[in-house]
């Protein structure tokens, strides 16, 4: 049972993440810390446990200041401790049979099961069209967006998600392997201003119960 403490900080977390764009540039956050968040972010589900994210920390200023204008000059670009490309790899299914052998020798994956898997990874999803993969890397990409910005806020820091960059740009001057896809931009530092207040549509517009309404 979770306790009430734990929902009250979760709730606390959510509701106190908020999109950030003026940081604190004196920040920095140490590159072990940064592997924590990421590998707390990857905790987050995939479509088949395929795990298609792939990350690019930039945190060093002259390849933040290389990436501004490709971001559109976005302030939060240079301010941060670091901006973080989240990717998605069109051939993820090629790591199905690591990672479905990893979950057989941990215990958890009977070896008929991890077989069925591997099949489905090499076959369903390796011959999906090139828009199927891609609308699979944006839900999966989402979600492990989200949840590394609730990581963020959780350890004190702020973020803002950025889709507003010239995603051809970025490939060739960072280097991109063409079969890496970019979903977006993770800014992650430290508040120098509060972030923009914001309002939400009441429920009643955006959740029905069986059917929608008109």
């Amino acid at each position: 049972m979770i306790s009430n403490l734990s929902i009250t900080d979760f709730q606390t977390v959510v509701k106190e993440r908020h999109s950030v764009r003026y940081y604190d540039p004196s920040v920095t956050i140490s590159r072990e810390e940064m592997r924590e968040i990421l590998t707390e972010a990857t905790l987050a589900p995939s479509s088949s446990n395929l795990q298609p994210w792939r990350f690019l920390v930039i945190d060093e200023q002259e390849l933040k200041e290389k990436l501004h204008p490709i971001a559109h000059n976005q302030a939060q670009v240079l301010q941060a401790s670091a901006v973080i490309a989240v990717l998605g790899d069109m051939k993820w299914y090629e790591k199905g049979e690591a990672i479905y052998t990893q979950a057989h020798e941990a215990g958890i994956m009977p070896e008929e099961i991890k077989q069925q898997f591997i099949t489905t990874a090499n076959t369903m999803y390796r011959n999906l069209d090139d828009a199927k993969k891609k609308s699979i890397l944006d839900i999966d990409g989402g979600l492990v967006s989200m949840q590394l910005m609730l990581i963020a806020k959780s350890r004190g820091y702020d973020t803002v998600p950025m889709g507003g960059f010239n995603r051809e740009q970025f490939k060739q001057e960072f280097n991109i392997p063409d079969h890496y896809e970019s979903i977006m931009l993770i800014a992650i530092g430290k508040a120098a201003k509060p972030a923009f207040p914001s309002v939400r549509l009441p429920l009643q517009e955006v959740a029905f119960w069986n059917k929608i309404n008109n």
